[in-house]
């Protein structure tokens, strides 16, 4: 196992001290046959606030069981607003991407697996990698990187904020885009990610609860609607249940009311399916 924490790399104008990225990287043996590797890059969700621990390296462990190398990325909360997570992010998957021959990894299939607002971050990747907006704010910042370097090759989205809508969680969206922005409509609908252009969003692998009690379904019933009409593929799956921020769905991730061992239990094994199925997209 490659073991380190990575904080330069990821930094960007308005990136918190406390940021930091954690990488779980297998050890590749030159007797196995398969070298490169896919790497999924968990992005924990706690509504811009904070990065939850219930999402992270205990959620990376398991991918790393599957024969996955696997990262955490805590990204910037509040009090940093956007761009400076999204940012972060695209640096993260840039830097994969350039040291892909030195740690084993495939350097087209590197997966962003986001939770609830981080849902939202890694969603957002993928709809705003390869546009002149986002290029443009990249040089702002003076983030020197390609569309091609930063582009996300799949998206894993847990229960995720898409809407900033009639259905938003408005937390995400008001720590998102801090007290002025969060009330201007122009960048709430830039930000309201099921209405944007998606002609260039990578293969997504989504899951939600039916009645979610803080992100309601609607959320990623938006994006799989928008996903559906400009045929973009999708794997969507709704649970039974009204518990929000689930992780694993069972005891390894039990806190609070989040009960253990629901049907959503089976996501986990669902999405390794996926990404097993990955080069068939």
């Amino acid at each position: 196992m490659i073991h380190k924490i990575i904080k330069e790399e990821i930094r960007v104008p308005g990136t918190l001290e406390d940021t930091y990225m954690e990488t779980f990287l297998l050890s590749v043996t030159d007797k196995f046959t398969v070298q490169e590797r896919p790497l999924i890059l968990v992005c924990p969700g706690g509504g811009y606030n904070h990065t939850s621990d219930r999402e992270a390296e205990i959620v990376a462990m398991q991918f790393n069981a599957m024969g996955y190398h696997t990262a955490v990325l805590r990204y910037s909360c509040k009090p940093a607003v956007f761009p400076t997570a999204l940012l972060e992010l695209a640096k993260a998957v840039a830097f994969f991407r350039e040291h892909a021959g030195e740690y084993c990894i495939d350097p087209d299939r590197i997966a962003v697996l986001g939770f609830s607002a981080a849902g939202h971050l890694a969603a957002s990747l993928g709809v705003f990698w390869n546009t002149e907006w986002f290029a443009q704010i990249r040089r702002e910042n003076g983030v020197n990187l390609t569309a091609e370097q930063i582009r996300p090759d799949g998206l894993i989205l847990a229960y995720p904020v898409i809407t900033s809508g009639k259905f938003a969680h408005r937390g995400s969206f008001d720590d998102l885009l801090g007290e002025a922005r969060s009330a201007d409509q122009a960048w709430l609908a830039k930000m309201s990610l099921e209405k944007q252009d998606i002609k260039d969003m990578p293969p997504v692998f989504m899951w939600h609860t039916s009645y979610d009690n803080a992100v309601p379904l609607q959320n990623s019933l938006f994006l799989a609607t928008a996903l559906i009409n400009a045929k973009k593929p999708l794997e969507y799956h709704i649970f039974p249940g009204d518990v929000h921020g689930m992780s694993l769905a069972d005891w390894r991730t039990r806190s609070e009311e989040r009960v253990e061992d629901t049907p959503a239990t089976a996501w986990i094994g669902l999405a390794h399916t996926w990404l097993e199925n990955w080069k068939k997209h």
